[in-house]
């Protein structure tokens, strides 16, 4: 985990600014190299070395949720989502694949793979012997050598990663192994968050990166580049960044999404938020332009929004209202960033002072920021409205900021602008982050001003 802030490189900042500018102003856009992207072949590699780090962490978190053994299983045409991070990330094609950590005791932890092929990586990383011995003898072998008292598996949990054990697997474990040891079986839902929440400094100047490309090709979006006023689609932009996404060799975890606010048009509503703008939309000059954008690279995740105003004929300068409402949101965020979030406060808890901070102020707001790292919409506390009204999580909402994890900063106000006729706007943004003793850092500065269409 990391503790205590780290500082920002301000000159990788100021190059990937450059390249940015350079993109719009010579029509060529940074290369992958320029933002550090590695062949697969050394992802594979600086991954699998992350992973031993990782793995030093599995005995503490199991002995910290009284795990004696936990099997994670990949299926055939069926990958588990948790594979790639518990074993080396390479593809597994076997029909069912098992890969077991037990608490031996003072012999510490034994790591043993049960698969339908032996692999050279794989051996690095746990006992496989070169000619496999079917599950179905060695997992009854196991509990019979090892006696666990808890058996950890993916059930009986609320999320996705959690849960993702099918049901033949989870039957076929419970025969296998027998009557008596189905009886220790138990979900790992706490012991998968632990894990997957725990972020190791070897991985910060990686997701700094993705952070730095993430931010350029969202600004490229906002820019004259892609969007011509009066002629440029919400689908034509989602198109592009599709196939940015292909030119850098990167994927994504969700569709990039835009939203259009108008001077005059009723915005439309989704769940409570600010609606996804139907593809068929131009974008006309006075729009308010709002992207939301993440990639998928080396296992972990980014999610970043930001507004663009679409100057009109005539105009020069974004409204006042609208930098106002800015404001506004650059406010929410110090309250949540800066004052209420530390290392061990309780999520409701700092929810809770950063909403009261900003009604003082007489800003409408919302916060909805989650964990981010292996999965987009990570494990770990939430800092989130809709988990404030749980009661299951009790008042304060039970979960404890951890130091060093990574959280997407996602909120937004609604502000009344004077030039719109005092039409309320949105303003959502939304900022990798990670946890000092001092609060929230951002990977990368915040928007202070409007992206401007010009």
């Amino acid at each position: 985990m990391r503790s205590g802030c780290r500082r920002l490189d301000i000159s990788s900042l100021l190059l990937v600014a450059l390249l940015t500018c350079c993109a719009g102003a010579f029509g060529q856009a940074p290369s992958r190299e320029s933002f550090g992207l590695l062949p697969w072949s050394q992802q594979i590699a600086v991954r699998e070395r992350w992973l031993e780090k990782h793995h030093q962490l599995i005995l503490p978190m199991m002995r910290a949720h009284g795990v004696d053994m936990w099997i994670v299983v990949n299926e055939e045409f069926h990958n588990d989502p948790l594979t790639e991070f518990i074993a080396p990330p390479r593809p597994y094609a076997g029909n069912r694949d098992f890969f077991v950590f037990v608490d031996a005791g003072a012999k510490g932890l034994r790591k043993i793979a049960v698969t339908g092929y032996a692999e050279d990586n794989l051996k690095r990383f746990f006992e496989a012997p070169d000619d496999p011995r079917p599950a179905e003898k060695v997992l009854p072998e196991l509990y019979q050598q090892f006696k666990p008292r808890k058996i950890a598996l993916s059930y009986g949990a609320q999320r996705g990663v959690e849960r993702s054990l099918t049901y033949d697997t989870y039957n076929f474990i419970a025969e296998k192994m027998g009557s008596d040891a189905a009886q220790h079986f138990a979900p790992a839902a706490d012991l998968i968050e632990d894990y997957l929440d725990t972020r190791i400094p070897e991985e910060f100047d990686t997701y700094k990166k993705m952070v730095q490309l993430t931010d350029s090709l969202t600004r490229r979006a906002l820019s004259r580049e892609v969007i011509k006023p009066g002629q440029t689609t919400v689908g034509d932009v989602r198109r592009w960044f599709y196939d940015q996404l292909g030119n850098y060799g990167v994927g994504t975890w969700f569709q990039p999404d835009l939203r259009v606010q108008r001077r005059g048009m009723k915005n439309d509503i989704s769940r409570g938020f600010l609606a996804v703008a139907p593809e068929s939309r131009v974008i006309e000059p006075g729009d308010l332009v709002h992207v939301d954008f993440g990639i998928t690279y080396m296992g972990l995740n980014t999610d970043w929004q930001k507004v663009a105003y679409v100057l009109r004929d005539g105009e020069n300068d974004v409204p006042a209202g609208l930098k106002q409402a800015l404001k506004n949101t650059n406010e929410l965020q110090d309250a949540l960033t800066m004052r209420a979030a530390r290392p061990g406060r309780l999520a409701g808890e700092v929810y809770k002072q950063a909403m009261q901070e900003t009604r003082e102020k007489g800003i409408e707001a919302q916060i909805y920021s989650h964990a981010i790292g292996n999965q987009g919409h990570g494990l770990g506390p939430g800092i989130d409205f809709r988990a404030a009204k749980r009661a299951d999580l009790g008042e304060n909402q039970g979960k404890r900021l951890r130091n060093g994890s990574y959280m997407s900063i996602e909120l937004n106000t609604l502000t009344p602008v004077p030039e719109w006729d005092n039409q309320k706007v949105y303003v959502m943004e939304e900022d990798d982050a990670y946890l000092t003793d001092d609060g929230f850092k951002f990977f990368l500065p915040r928007q202070e001003q409007w992206y401007v269409i010009k």
